[in-house]
């Protein structure tokens, strides 16, 4: 037997600044993160490192890992890494550009569902799962209906991201290459 909605505890972005250890919110509902792997430690260095290079002359724009995109009251994730323009402040808090998540068996369903449609229902351009146990990606783009449509499966080789006011390109052979 399950508690119904309204007894469980829906926690505000006001009580996540005060909790100790790696958490995300999600509507009100805490969930705690797994400490990465080696691997998965790996691929975000790659990812950071390339795309910073990539957007060296873009000012407006910048990579950033790990860091806390403030959706709402109710929700805070920390995307692997988020590419923002525009943005002020400590933490995310205008709309990525492109968020890549590095999915692993534990995260999965986090990363494909309740992520991806949070990320989707933001408004985030371009979304990228990264699998690298898998040595593949999957990237999304947010079509006109507002709803995510896969561009592209890839094992390797090159993709170019647009960005509006910035472009750059990332080598998944290298980027997978762990």
């Amino acid at each position: 037997m399950s508690l119904p909605k309204e007894l469980l505890p829906r926690y505000t972005y006001e009580d996540y600044r005060n909790w100790k250890g790696d958490w995300e919110l999600v509507e009100g509902i805490p969930f705690a993160q797994a400490s990465p792997s080696v691997k998965h430690r790996r691929v975000l260095a790659k990812l950071v490192r390339y795309i910073d290079e990539a957007l060296e002359n873009c000012r407006n724009c910048e990579v950033l890992p790990d860091t806390d995109y403030i959706v709402d009251e109710y929700t805070v994730l920390r995307p692997d890494v988020a590419v923002v323009c525009d943005n002020k402040g400590e933490k995310i808090t205008v709309t990525p550009k492109v968020v890549f998540e590095i999915v692993s068996p534990s995260t999965a369903k986090m990363d494909e569902i309740t992520k991806k449609g949070i990320y989707e229902r933001e408004g985030v351009p371009l979304y990228v799962l990264v699998y690298p146990h898998l040595r593949k990606v999957k990237i999304f783009k947010l079509s006109p209906e507002g709803i995510y449509k896969k561009l592209i499966d890839l094992s390797g080789g090159d993709f170019s991201f647009d960005l509006d006011r910035c472009k750059f390109t990332l080598n998944f052979d290298k980027i997978l290459e762990v």
